[in-house]
């Protein structure tokens, strides 16, 4: 019996301990990575613009609804094997830039990916910024020392590699 309260008091004192690291991190987070394509920037842009078919190639997405147009801006959601997020373009300039934020109000977390296309001589280079926040000091914790900020962008870039017949990095 001794054994198993001793057991139980290290798990509360390390729960604890999580939380109060997490409440001690920033709210909010901002990253950045970029990787080279060897495609146009017309290409790339196309494959990530076209929703509908992210379960082709994305390995987050099991499905996608399109939804209806959110303040005349194309909005709809992916369904994963974590839940469901629904997404809103907020700036569209074709092969040049594609701004997605998260439109749901309720979950742990939000904010937005801001993808820059950059055309050079031997095809694009693809730069995401992610400008996110966690709300739950628990969930901060797990994102800046288990998960990493970065590990969402850089299965995005793995993916999209792959799609195009390209070696991932």
């Amino acid at each position: 019996m001794k054994w198993i309260l001793i057991i139980l008091a290290a798990v509360v004192i390390v729960g604890l301990a999580i939380s109060l690291v997490g409440t001690l991190l920033p709210r909010e987070h901002k990253v950045t990575r970029a990787t080279h394509f060897k495609c146009p920037p017309s290409l790339l842009y196309a494959v990530v613009h076209d929703f509908a078919a992210y379960p082709a190639w994305n390995s987050n997405a099991q499905t996608v609804e399109m939804l209806a147009p959110t303040n005349g801006r194309a909005a709809y959601r992916v369904i994963s094997r974590h839940g469901a997020v629904t997404y809103v373009v907020t700036d569209d300039l074709p092969a040049e830039k594609l701004v997605l934020k998260i439109a749901d109000e309720n979950l742990p977390y939000g904010g937005s990916w801001n993808y820059a296309f950059t055309s050079d001589r031997s095809g694009t280079r693809l730069e995401i910024t992610e400008q996110g926040f966690i709300k739950k000091p628990v969930f901060r914790f797990f994102a800046r020392f288990v998960f990493g900020y970065t590990r969402s962008i850089e299965t995005c870039f793995r993916d999209l590699k792959r799609k195009l017949g390209e070696t991932p990095d």
